[in-house]
Order: C-alpha cells, then structure tokens, then sequence
C-alpha cells in the first residue's frame, strides 16, 4: 500500500476524490445514492475554500493499479480542553473490490503520522452504530467509543 495526501488542486487527484466519495455515497453506509451534481460541482471548491482540509488517497503499491482503492477526507479542528488542534474523520472509505486487503488500516496509520506531525492531541470521527466492519477496523487500530459515550447529532439547514 501506498498512502499520500492528495493534491485538492492537482485536476486528477481532485477526480479522484469526487469519483471515491462518489462510491461511498452509494454503499449500504453512505446515502444508498449517488452524490448530487451539486455535491460533486463543489465538494473539491469547498474544502479548499474551508483550508483545515486534509484528504488522503491510498493506492495499490505494487503497480497494478494506478488509481486509488481508498480515501479518507479528514479535517483539522482544535480541542479547547487540550488547547491543540485534533484531526477529524469525516469519511473513510475502500472500494468494494479492496476491502479487506489492508487498505484502510494503511490509511487510518498515515492519517495518524499525519496528525502526529502537525501536533494533534487526538483523532476523532464518528461511525454508525450498525457499521461492525468499520468498527472492528478501529479497534484493532486502537479506537474505542468515549468515555462518556458521545453521540453524533445533527440539524438539517
């Protein structure tokens, strides 16, 4: 596996990461649906435009495919009880025809070097109760729920 942070101006990276989410929005865990025209139009404008984006792609590292098999689209926030910045999940994701092969435990321990380097406290990221496969994968990387238990609202605009 080879992991990097993907290049939000690099045209081809920029596709790379649309057509990924793309995929994730259409499994059983994302929305069962494609993204909208509009999500895709401005997924890539706005997280530039946001600047605490940090977007990782993860490639087969023997050469046999050239496009990615994962992303993870993670952003920088700031822990007010740590006063240092924490780096979020937003989303994970492996293309069906690789999971299982390493992928995303290589970008769950890039992302972490990753934080480490710029001086993050902790990493967080929600994920949804009925997900036992992302869920086994964080574990065996080392995440646990917090203590106290969390809970991920939310309020549509």
């Amino acid at each position: 596996m080879a992991v990097r942070l993907a290049d939000l101006h690099d045209a081809q990276d920029a596709r790379w990461v649309v057509d990924l989410l793309d995929m994730y929005c259409r499994d059983e865990f994302g929305d069962g649906a494609p993204l909208s025209a509009k999500a895709r139009e401005n997924l890539i404008p706005g997280l530039i435009k946001h600047g605490g984006a940090r977007v990782y792609l993860a490639f087969d590292d023997a050469g046999e495919n050239k496009e990615p098999l994962g992303v993870s689209i993670c952003m920088l926030g700031f822990s007010s009880f740590k006063g240092a910045p924490l780096l979020n999940i937003h989303d994970i994701a492996v293309s069906p025809q690789a999971r299982g092969k390493g992928i995303g435990a290589a970008l769950l321990t890039f992302l972490e070097a990753d934080a480490k380097a710029l001086g993050c406290c902790k990493i967080t990221m929600e994920v949804r109760s009925d997900n036992a496969r992302a869920q086994a994968l964080y574990q065996r990387i080392g995440y646990r729920g917090s203590e106290p238990e969390s809970w991920f609202w939310s309020k549509g605009l």
